[in-house]
């Protein structure tokens, strides 16, 4: 195994461009390979359909079953993903320029400093394959369609076309654009699946990063042909924030909407259905990869991470399909690893999130860290320490917009307001900044409105607490202070919640 590397202690200053120093760029001794598959608002009620994940996986693996993302939105918790840090620090707060997206992340330089560059500092072959940055190419003026982000040694990304349709796209291949027509064989998933194949089962000797991100169950979740007819009449669950008869304590945004119609029902229900059925690829996709490093000889020596951008809902709080809530279904997400010293079949409960994927991957690597990271190592965690040292984790969502904003970028070939029946209004929660601590979510919103729900005895969130429990106060403070945190300043302030 390689040797643990301890996080700088202190937030010391730094640029994203430097380098790290000379004696710590690499650990000496055998390092893991790494394959992360990143879906695209996969949330945990799709995990039931599963099958291979869960066999191959989760019973081999370990699942991290509070694991959250800071901000519930493509782009902000991808660039997490890839710096360790809360989109306070990223600064990517949307999937478009000003605030957010490819061309905000390529200008503020976070490009050359991320995971990639730092395994690839390491030794490390690394390849993505898929979805990258909302955005990407397009938004940054003078980004040719050929181009490759620094760090990244392998490249297949879409630059054009419907990828989010799962035919006729055009994909950047390491500098080279290549144009896949419709047909059997070109399935966006099915090809992405392929592609990381020969990665991962390369005659190479060098340890390796795949990072795989399909573009479902993201609507319109369009399913291979081979899968389209599975799962007939399944339909969307109906937990107790379904359609709810009773908004007292929730935002003015939410309290409007009106009651779902049989009409949106039926939406919902085959939305959910299809992202079942879209998933199915995925699925086989995992199973292809297990297969492939078990010919390979490198199964035994590989880390394999399963989890997702963000979550979705259906119906919740009346609300029309779609993400961006601080709600438990957007903000928590599955979180399955299988690999060296990881526990089978383990479940641990503690405080995790994307903000810890970069440290965790850099130190199981023995790869250098930037103090400017905010996130943690959960090596510990995930070769059976029962706790990860955090208390409490920051929500976050930075954009406050009106109830009929313009259509959001999210890739090419989505078409504008992808998730929403046309017979329903749309609702677009105020800015806000939460927590999740072991026992509550609580959430401050720019309107001066707040949340407090006692998780365990109120799971599903359905009675406002903030106007009268005292907790209300204590995690206000320590809200404010860890909005403003940055690197091992995060980590105390979490780790010293009440």
């Amino acid at each position: 195994m390689p040797a643990l590397l301890v996080l700088l202690a202190g937030c010391l200053p730094g640029s994203r461009a430097s380098g790290p120093p000379p004696s710590t760029a690499a650990a000496k001794g055998p390092k893991p390979n790494f394959v992360v598959v990143l879906a695209d608002d996969l949330d945990s009620s799709l995990m039931p359909y599963l099958p291979r994940v869960n066999r191959l996986l989760t019973a081999h693996g370990t699942t991290l079953d509070r694991y959250y993302v800071n901000l519930s939105w493509c782009c902000p918790s991808r660039a997490t993903l890839l710096l360790g840090e809360y989109a306070h620090n990223t600064g990517i707060w949307s999937n478009n320029p000003p605030n957010g997206g490819f061309a905000e992340f390529q200008k503020r330089g976070e490009e050359d400093s991320t995971l990639a560059t730092w395994l690839e500092s390491a030794g490390y072959r690394t390849g993505l394959f898929g979805k990258y940055l909302n955005g990407y190419p397009e938004q940054a003026p003078g980004t040719p369609a050929t181009y490759v982000p620094p760090g990244w040694s392998t490249w297949v990304s879409p630059v054009a076309g419907s990828p989010f349709q799962g035919f006729d796209y055009t994909l950047n291949e390491n500098g080279r654009l290549v144009h896949r027509p419709p047909s059997a064989k070109t399935y966006f998933t099915d090809v992405l699946s392929r592609e990381a194949q020969k990665f991962v089962g390369a005659a190479d000797e060098r340890p390796f990063f795949a990072y795989i991100a399909p573009t479902v169950p993201h609507p319109p979740a369009v399913p291979a042909p081979r899968h389209k007819n599975l799962f007939p009449g399944l339909k969307a669950p109906r937990d107790p924030s379904y359609d709810l008869a009773d908004m007292t304590g929730k935002p003015a945004e939410l309290r409007r909407l009106p009651r779902l119609t049989a009409a949106d029902e039926k939406a919902g229900d085959a939305l959910f259905r299809r992202r079942v059925q879209s998933m199915q690829a995925v699925d086989e996709m995992v199973e292809a990869l297990v297969s492939t490093l078990r010919t390979a000889g490198r199964l035994n020596d590989t880390y394999l991470v399963f989890t997702s951008d963000n979550g979705f809902h259906i119906g919740s709080y009346r609300l029309a399909p779609g993400k961006n809530t601080g709600y438990e279904n957007d903000v928590r997400v599955p979180f399955v690893v299988r690999g060296p010293g990881v526990p089978p079949g383990r479940v641990s409960h503690a405080l995790t999130g994307n903000v810890d994927v970069a440290p965790t991957l850099a130190d199981l690597a023995g790869a250098w860290t930037p103090p400017l990271a905010d996130g943690r190592s959960l090596r510990a965690l995930l070769h059976g320490a029962p706790a990860s040292g955090r208390r409490a984790y920051l929500l976050e969502h930075g954009t406050a917009r009106g109830t009929h904003p313009a259509p959001a970028y999210d890739g090419p070939g989505v078409p504008p307001h992808p998730y929403t029946p046309a017979t329903r209004d749309e609702a677009y929660l105020p800015a806000f900044a939460g927590l999740r601590t072991e026992r509550y979510l609580y959430l401050e919103y720019v309107t001066g409105e707040r949340e407090l729900y006692d998780m365990a005895a109120d799971p599903y969130q359905l009675r406002n607490l903030a106007a009268a429990d005292p907790a209300a106060s204590r995690l206000s403070a320590l809200l404010a202070a860890l909005r403003a945190c940055a690197g091992a300043a995060c980590r105390r302030a979490e780790s010293e919640a009440p």
